[in-house]
């Protein structure tokens, strides 16, 4: 792809002439199909990612549970990428394509030095941490003081509410590892919500009510 072609892609609006330069410069453009791993824990990261389009879910991952830590969209970059960036440290966590993506990638050596020379390089990745962190905060709040029975209806919630369907397609064993807990409690909590009349569950998604 032509530099001026991958820039127009570029969700985000950098300022600096040379800053766009220099990304057209150092920049690999990468497309990704569905489930695939961008980034393994316990991987050395010389690559920074901004997602041009599609989506990445960052999670970690312990025996044989799944800890959601956030997505990382259009217009977006993973923090725990730039963590390992800054410190030269290995990944804490997965990336992994939720959906066919397209990928912006840079050399992690120039994330310091891009913050140093341009503004709204540095604004992008202020506003990159400060998200991130709220993010994450209020999944904490939500795991420590929210029973299971409420987180569930909440995600079911906000998926119905993002992509504007009451259809679900997700498994009992995607949502747990969504929520960090177990298909047979998830399936426990759903069933109990069918009773009620909350929801119908079918093969491999749920009709919200």
């Amino acid at each position: 792809m032509e530099p001026n072609e991958l820039l127009a892609k570029l969700p985000v609006a950098f300022a600096e002439p040379e800053l766009r330069q220099e990304m057209s410069r150092h920049g690999k453009y990468l497309v990704v199909g569905k489930g695939d791993t961008i980034v393994r824990e316990g991987q050395y990261l010389d690559f920074l990612p901004i997602v041009l389009k599609g989506e990445i879910r960052v999670f970690q991952q312990k025996e044989d549970r799944e800890i959601l830590l956030y997505y990382v969209r259009a217009g977006q970059t993973c923090m725990m990428s730039l963590s390992a960036a800054y410190f030269s440290n290995t990944s804490v966590s997965y990336g992994v394509a939720t959906e066919p993506s397209e990928i912006f990638v840079f050399p992690t050596r120039m994330v310091s030095e891009w913050q140093l020379k341009y503004p709204s390089w540095n604004s992008f990745l202020i506003q990159t941490f400060r998200s991130r962190y709220e993010e994450l905060l209020g999944s904490f709040e939500s795991v420590a003081f929210d029973p299971i029975e409420k987180r569930v209806m909440t995600y079911l919630a906000n998926r119905s509410r993002q992509e504007s369907t009451t259809k679900i397609v997700i498994s009992h064993q995607q949502l747990a590892y969504e929520l960090g807990t177990t298909r047979v409690v998830i399936s426990r909590i759903l069933k109990g919500f069918e009773q009620h009349g909350k929801l119908n569950l079918f093969r491999g998604y749920i009709r919200l009510k």
